[in-house]
């Protein structure tokens, strides 16, 4: 069986983190969440992170796909130049993927997530609202999975993924 590279996508505070997890724990999957990765290059080399997070996370997924392990990829992922170089990575290792866009329709619910969230990774500052909803994300330009999490329960999102994936 081939490994499986499901990359994730979402502005923050739309449950990808969340969604994520599940599939990792689900399908025993190499966990890789670019917060994790940025937010320790700043801890341990002390600069501006910008597209580092993204180039060492490809590097790590890659090597696992080739090992036969599935990578689950949690990262806001908005522009079209990371979501083609997450799949050029499986590409490279001869691995699937899976694009899965999470968002949360509801306007007033995602602001309350944003504005309530608290940050599990130690020194990572959270985005505000005005920063999520003036962040550039790209409209999607090829196929994916895309879970609406408004007005769901934890537990009913994680299972539309699963049914979506066919787990």
């Amino acid at each position: 069986m081939k490994s499986v590279l499901y990359i994730f996508s979402g502005l923050p505070g739309a449950g990808k983190t969340v969604l994520a997890k599940a599939l990792a724990e689900k399908t025993r999957s190499v966990y890789l969440r670019i917060d994790t990765v940025e937010q320790a290059i700043r801890d341990l080399c002390a600069f501006d992170v910008q597209g580092e997070g993204y180039r060492l996370s490809y590097r790590i997924a890659e090597d696992n796909l080739r090992l036969g392990v599935s990578v689950i990829a949690d990262s806001c992922n908005p522009w079209n130049l990371t979501r083609s170089e997450w799949q050029m990575t499986a590409e490279s290792a001869n691995a699937d993927y899976e694009n899965i866009e999470v968002i949360c329709s509801d306007e007033i619910e995602h602001r309350r997530r944003v504005e309530s969230r608290i940050s599990d990774i130690q020194g990572l500052i959270l985005p505000d609202w005005d920063k999520v909803i003036n962040r550039k994300y790209d409209a999607w330009e090829t196929p994916r999975i895309s879970i609406d999490t408004a007005g769901k329960s934890v537990e009913e999102s994680i299972s539309i993924l699963f049914g979506s994936l066919s787990l």
